[in-house]
């Protein structure tokens, strides 16, 4: 028996309509993929001085993970950094020096602790000189010594960088060297508004000298030396002891309910992988 003319009609419709329907069933699933790997993302950004830590990490955790998506920016401050984590524009904020655990419970986020490290005077791998005194520094940053002869260099002008003042590198540095607490820095200095300016601006300048932080002498291939510190070395032991007394914090600041992806991550940078990912980078863990 013939299929009947309504039957027949309604068929045919759904023959006809079955392509549109399969077109809009990918659609929806390609939408619901890029969501899912929006949630998948985690973005890091906050104090300069961290990204160099927090990008060796990222880049190890990738490779343990290839399918994770977990990135840098370029800095952000105090304030901006906090906003953009409450806004879900970055997962994790980077922060050090100064941070306050019980405002920011307050504020239902959370402070986990990486790693500590050791804020040095660095120079240009031009410069022959191994160790510097708290008052050679500030005989140097206000422009008393302006040649490297007075140190038991090579007769050279000294290339004197800095950071502005509210970093923190100098803020430690005016806490903890008593010279340098209201000293005025000669107007020679060149001012290096991020910790990687600073980084590229050691490596690129003969016979500079700067404030800067263990990792980037250990990501600078060379390029970079640290200085050793009324005889005291920037290294893992002394920092841990308290030997060596410039240092700050490096912290991660999450949500007091982070997704399972930052979750991850952070487990991964607190693991004994991780911590060998922070020793290597010249920073040292708190475990």
């Amino acid at each position: 028996m013939g299929i009947q003319g309504p039957v027949r009609a309604r068929m045919v419709s759904m023959k006809r309509q079955m392509p549109r329907r399969a077109s809009l069933l990918v659609l929806f699933v390609a939408i619901a993929a890029s969501f899912n790997a929006i949630a998948q993302k985690v973005v890091m950004d906050g104090s300069t001085g961290m990204l160099p830590l927090a990008s060796a990490l990222a880049a190890a955790y990738r490779q343990r993970v290839p399918e994770a998506q977990v990135e840098t920016g370029k800095g952000l401050g105090t304030g901006a950094r906090l906003r953009a984590l409450a806004e879900d524009k970055i997962q994790i904020a980077l922060a050090s020096h100064g941070v306050k655990p019980e405002e920011l419970q307050k504020a239902n986020l959370r402070v986990i602790e990486v790693a500590r490290g050791a804020i040095v005077f660095a120079v240009n791998a031009s410069v022959p000189v191994a160790g510097i005194a708290d008052a050679q520094v500030c005989d140097v940053y206000s422009g008393k010594t302006t040649s490297w002869q007075a140190l038991g260099g090579p007769d050279a002008q000294v290339a004197v960088l800095t950071r502005p003042p509210a970093e923190v590198d100098p803020e430690v540095i005016r806490a903890k060297i008593g010279c340098f607490a209201d000293l005025k820095e000669t107007g020679a200095a060149r001012v290096m508004a991020r910790g990687g300016d600073m980084a590229r601006a050691l490596a690129e300048t003969p016979h500079a000298i700067g404030m800067t932080s263990m990792t980037v002498v250990e990501q600078s291939g060379g390029k970079v030396r640290a200085l050793t510190l009324n005889g005291m070395a920037p290294s893992a032991d002394n920092v841990k002891s308290g030997h060596y007394f410039l240092t700050r914090d490096f912290l991660f600041v999450v949500g007091a309910s982070p997704s399972p992806e930052v979750k991850r991550f952070v487990d991964f940078v607190l693991s004994p992988e991780g911590d060998r990912v922070i020793q290597a980078n010249g920073a040292v863990p708190l475990r």
